[in-house]
């Protein structure tokens, strides 16, 4: 199994979406042995936002490449995404101009777009300082899930799941029982894949 491991969170070690990540990596990797695991920190090594450029070979161009490249070789991408302001990191978002790419990632059909990326399956690592979930007062101003989860589908992915912890700004005690909720859904997620 060939897995892509994405962080971007701007939080280090004080990150909630860090911490599920790397929870989802260990538990898939312990139930696959010989996985292959790609890991990219896109804080600490942002890529550039997409420009058009016309040279194959400048670095942005290649990194790009790149990204793409091991996006449509994965088997599992697991996606650490926080709520910054409703939405997404920019990193993230410069993460996903590079892997949205018209003939590569997805194409146009008389029907309509079609998403070459089939085949794989998605896990975001959702954190949130507030509630934004279905059903809840601020549900409107979730752009993150919503989001990603309409790009990852139409790349084509049909397999996408998230694991939320929300609510971790309203205090410690809402912060340890999204936590403790959070990783009883990881439990549930990777025994999906075992």
């Amino acid at each position: 199994m060939k897995l892509l491991h994405l962080d971007a969170s701007a939080l280090g070690s004080h990150s909630v979406s860090r911490g599920l990540t790397a929870a989802i990596v260990a538990q898939l990797t312990g139930n696959a042995a010989g996985t292959d695991v790609i890991y990219h920190d896109l804080v600490a090594n942002p890529l550039p936002h997409w420009t058009p450029v016309a040279d194959a070979n400048d670095p942005a161009t290649v990194l790009g490449s790149q990204m793409l490249e091991e996006f449509l070789a994965a088997d599992v991408v697991v996606v650490g995404a926080p709520m910054y302001n409703f939405s997404i990191p920019s990193q993230l978002k410069a993460w996903i101009d590079r892997i949205t790419v018209a003939g590569k990632s997805f194409h146009y059909t008389a029907n309509g777009p079609e998403g070459l990326a089939k085949g794989k399956r998605v896990i975001i690592a959702s954190s949130r300082g507030g509630v934004y979930s279905e059903g809840s007062a601020a549900a409107p101003m979730d752009f993150q899930e919503t989001y990603l989860r309409v790009l990852f589908g139409f790349l084509g992915v049909t397999d996408i799941e998230f694991v939320r912890a929300e609510g971790v700004a309203i205090s410690e005690d809402n912060k340890a029982e999204s936590l403790k909720t959070a990783h009883a859904a990881i439990g549930v997620v990777t025994r999906k894949a075992a």
